[in-house]
């Protein structure tokens, strides 16, 4: 398993590519040298602005425009629902739920309604 910090890149990488690669619009790029809490929290809010900066009308329309993404493995084709619903989120997903495990594992006190986003009011 990746370490934390790599599973916050790869989290934040999915979220940017989803919305960029279907809005059409230059990905924001990273030197991926974050080491502690506050330079991920500062990755993330980047991530987070970046979204916020693409309109839906952008992204509206998009489920069947081509996208090809190049691995090292090669290039790989897909639709812009295709990418969205079976790569992008997928990943996302996956990396987020791993990185939150890794929080809790280590002793941080979160449960699901921090996962979820959705603080506790009494």
């Amino acid at each position: 398993m990746f370490p934390l910090v790599r599973q916050v890149r790869a989290a934040t990488d999915h979220a940017m590519s989803a919305c960029g690669r279907l809005a059409g619009v230059e990905l924001l790029t990273f030197a991926n040298t974050e080491n502690s809490i506050p330079e991920l929290k500062d990755r993330i809010a980047k991530a987070v602005e970046f979204i916020k900066g693409i309109k839906p009308a952008q992204i509206d329309g998009t489920e069947d425009k081509e996208i090809t993404i190049k691995f090292a493995s090669g290039e790989r084709k897909f639709t812009g629902q295709s990418l969205l619903l079976n790569f992008c989120l997928p990943n996302f997903y996956f990396h987020a739920t791993t990185a939150y495990d890794i929080l809790r594992h280590s002793g941080i006190e979160m449960g699901k309604r921090d996962f979820m986003g959705t603080p506790v009011t009494l």
